[in-house]
């Protein structure tokens, strides 16, 4: 029950079943501290971790797993290291799963280094999911030439690239500005990979071409698409025009994604955006009042920050030191040191 709650996304009833538990097993708290990882609530999974181990309850792969990617949803390097020293400590060996979240949890706590080291060192065989987390770590930090270089490390070791390889590594052009070699990826898909581009090619495309201001060249490509452009593509290129103002393609981008999406807030907000860029401010106000008329709702803006070993949640409306009473006795602040 507390599994099939959790993997549901109903983590108040998940956690009543689990209280109501009378003997608690290692299925059973892996299952809660997943669930919490995967609702982005990675303060909560690393409390449970915490009781769980104090209640000296060995985990299994999926915790870690699950532990590592709580660490990486809010940032915490110092609670991701714990949790690998833990696993050293007791001789745990990962699996190709728990060590792709090592790796990922590294990259998004600003320490790429260190996934680097955790990739190259592992004995763990390395699959195409293994050498896609390493390259999707580079593209987060702008390391396109690396990538570029990894990707061929990855088809002389003899694992093929897939689709996802490649989305990821247009990705990393499109973030280290590389141009030329990401057209020379795209192009050469099908040919060198056997991989037919689908529509999220195409939106990296769009994003590559896009960043670089090459607007002409953009929709020359779009031309070639099999299919009417998809939000994906509509939003990369939205996007694009909200950062060189083109407010021309913009609207005509913002429109058609209206029509697919109606209460999707991308297109208002970048549309509103674009106005703003040009200091067209009335504008930018009428489509945030068009996006509260059609009951458009723009996802809340969550942060984590960590004060005198506790860390505290807050979203883009509130201030840290605002907190309401209610809230601090509901919600217990995340112990500095999960792992004794």
């Amino acid at each position: 029950m507390v599994s099939g709650f959790a993997q549901c996304g109903n983590m108040k009833t998940a956690t009543e079943f689990f209280h109501l538990m009378p003997a608690k097993n290692p299925v059973s708290w892996t299952s809660l501290i997943a669930g919490y990882a995967r609702q982005g609530q990675g303060h909560r999974a690393l409390q449970l971790f915490a009781r769980m181990m104090a209640f000296r309850i060995r985990p299994d792969q999926f915790t870690f797993s699950s532990c590592l990617c709580a660490c990486a949803s809010i940032a915490s390097l110092k609670h991701g290291k714990q949790v690998h020293a833990y696993m050293t400590r007791m001789n745990f060996r990962p699996n190709a799963i728990v060590v792709s979240s090592l790796i990922d949890m590294y990259a998004k706590c600003g320490c790429l280094d260190a996934g680097r080291l955790v990739f190259d060192a592992t004995s763990v065989k390395k699959d195409v999911v293994l050498w896609n987390t390493m390259l999707s770590a580079l593209a987060q930090h702008g390391r396109g030439e690396e990538a570029i270089r990894m990707v061929d490390e990855m088809i002389c070791s003899g694992v093929k690239p897939n689709r996802i390889t490649l989305i990821i590594l247009l990705h990393a052009c499109s973030h280290s500005g590389l141009v030329q070699e990401g057209l020379r990826v795209f192009e050469s898909m099908t040919l060198s990979h056997g991989v037919v581009p689908d529509q999220e090619h195409y939106a990296c495309l769009v994003d590559i071409l896009g960043r670089a201001g090459d607007f002409d060249n953009l929709i020359n490509q779009l031309q070639k698409l099999p299919c009417e452009p998809n939000e994906q593509i509509l939003s990369a290129l939205l996007g694009v025009c909200a950062i060189h103002g083109n407010m021309e393609l913009g609207k005509t981008a913002a429109e058609q994604l209206m029509k697919l999406e109606p209460q999707s807030p991308a297109a208002y907000v970048l549309l509103s955006s674009i106005h703003a860029t040009l200091g067209k401010w009335d504008s930018a106000e009428q489509f945030r009042e068009l996006m509260e008329k059609r009951q458009v709702k723009k996802e809340q803006g969550i942060s984590w920050i960590e004060q005198q070993n506790n860390l505290h949640t807050f979203t883009v409306s509130e201030q840290l030191a605002g907190h309401h009473e209610e809230e601090e006795e509901e919600e217990e602040d995340v112990p500095s040191s999960p792992i004794d």
